[in-house]
């Protein structure tokens, strides 16, 4: 069974076919190979010299929005990926044959255009067109002009209609393109090395997650889609690569849900000599740039709240037991250690109207309490620190406190954008953890990782930032669907 929809477009496609198959009776090529273009819209527009019409030639191309039929003559908008421009097309310039021929187009087909600029009466620069030429033809309508594409499943199922109809799902998912080059600028800036690591390995190391399985035919054995940067990167730091990072794909087989995909991107760092505390200047001047550079502001509106992040502010620095402590309204962290932290945990996690599980540890337990009743309160730029070690395996023990970890999680807008380390670098350290880690499942740790350690890396500090966590803040959207082109989805016809 097709995929392709077959509602309300039937008579239009009909009408459509015969037009097209009219064209190729005639001898006309209605699917071009090339269309030359000098200019996207908005440089067009920014091209046109005040007072001077008629005087700055362009070649413009784009996909028919907008027709308004004035008899001799229309005013139509094309739309390219900077926007739409205005063309006016006289049957005295083109000719009668292809004006003609013009007023068979349908909005959705796709034509170049050749003319000069000039500004009409109500002050819109327009191109008066002399040529143009169809080079490709829409044989299904857009969506209805003031209805658009509203049903939210279609709009992820065919992002590309969502992308010609609804200008603010087109801006925000152009805005996070401008958000990752920003990224890569900013780290350029600094002396960092981009570089890209497997997808496929055949072990599913770097974070606590459930991979997706795959099977190599030739290699006659299975590989997991990878779950995270952090071994492969650390790799380079032992390889002499002093500042490197990747913004890669990652693939964790788990749910979906608003601040979740299966599939999702993330930037790792990685830099030798630094610690987490100067990651936490690293992720400062990235948000610093992004702001003047791509926002052009420093505060943000946080869509579920209504709040105003302000990321020119001071940015908070909590450790995270004070947090905990203050959200269960006693001095829980000094039973830590003791035979009574687990009840008191379990009892203050009660008391806030949490309900743990009966096999959870203890941190387990406490970590509930941060991410339901802490973590969602923090709007504002806030470092949480020095978290329990059993939460990562990878990061340096704390030397006042080997409990905890030298680490941050940056929170804001209510959930982690960015997790930094400082990175373990004890090759007998860090065996002890991932033997904590995966108790008797020997097979999940990374030996390879462990025997590059022991050749010997230097210090080093190391971050992660979720891409569309970040876009999600910085856009306003609701959903981590609306800033992903592409989200995961149910197949079609599946249960």
């Amino acid at each position: 069974m097709s995929d392709i929809p077959q509602d309300i477009t039937h008579d239009q496609y009909a009408v459509r076919l015969k037009k097209l198959q009219d064209m190729r009776a005639a001898g006309a090529d209605p699917f071009r190979a090339h269309c030359a273009q000098s200019h996207f819209s908005g440089e067009a527009m920014a091209a046109y010299v005040d007072g001077q019409d008629y005087a700055v030639p362009v070649k413009v191309a784009g996909r028919l929005v907008v027709i308004r039929d004035m008899g001799k003559s229309q005013f139509v908008k094309i739309l390219d990926q900077q926007g739409q421009i205005q063309l006016y097309v006289k049957k005295d310039l083109v000719g009668e044959e292809a004006y003609a021929a013009f007023k068979k187009l349908d909005a959705g087909d796709i034509l170049g255009a050749e003319g000069s600029l000039f500004k009409t009466k109500t002050g819109e620069i327009t191109v008066r067109v002399d040529r143009y030429t169809l080079v490709a033809k829409a044989l299904r309508p857009l969506p209805e002009k003031w209805h658009g594409l509203t049903d939210p499943e279609q709009v992820y199922r065919q992002r590309y209609l969502d992308l010609i109809v609804n200008p603010e799902s087109r801006a925000r998912l152009m805005l996070r393109s401008r958000i990752v080059a920003s990224i890569r600028q900013t780290l350029a800036g600094r002396k960092f090395l981009e570089v890209e690591t497997p997808v496929l390995e055949g072990v599913a190391g770097g974070a606590a997650a459930r991979p997706f399985v795959t099977h190599h035919n030739a290699l006659g054995a299975d590989f997991f889609l990878r779950i995270a940067l952090e071994l492969r990167l650390k790799r380079l730091l032992v390889g002499g690569y002093d500042r490197v990072f990747e913004i890669g794909r990652i693939f964790r087989n788990e749910g979906v849900s608003r601040k979740h995909n299966p599939e999702f991107t993330m930037l790792e760092v990685y830099q030798a000599y630094s610690d987490f505390q100067g990651m936490m200047d690293l992720i400062k001047a990235i948000f610093t740039d992004l702001c003047r550079e791509v926002l052009g502001t420093f505060e943000v509106k946080h869509a579920a709240s209504g709040q105003v992040i302000n990321f020119a502010g001071e940015w908070r620095v909590a450790r995270y037991f004070d947090l905990i402590d203050e959200a269960v309204g006693e001095p829980l962290s000094a039973r830590r250690g003791t035979e009574g932290y687990r009840a008191a945990a379990l009892a203050a996690a009660r008391k806030l109207g949490l309900e743990p599980h009966d096999g959870w540890q203890t941190f387990e337990i406490v970590n509930e309490i941060f991410g339901k009743r802490i973590e969602p309160m923090l709007i504002q730029p806030t470092f949480v620190t020095h978290l329990p070690k059993e939460l990562c395996p990878l990061a340096k023990l704390n030397l006042a406190d080997p409990g905890l970890i030298d680490v941050f999680e940056l929170c804001i807008g209510g959930m982690e954008v960015a997790p930094a380390y400082s990175e373990q670098n004890d090759p007998f350290v860090q065996r002890a953890m991932f033997e904590a880690q995966v108790g008797e499942e020997t097979q999940k740790m990374d030996t390879d990782f462990l025997l590059a350690l022991e050749h010997g890396m230097p210090p080093a500090g190391g971050m992660g930032v979720g891409i569309d966590r970040l876009c999600i803040l910085l856009t306003g959207a609701e959903s981590i669907r609306d800033v992903i082109l592409f989200p995961s989805l149910r197949p079609t016809g599946a249960h």
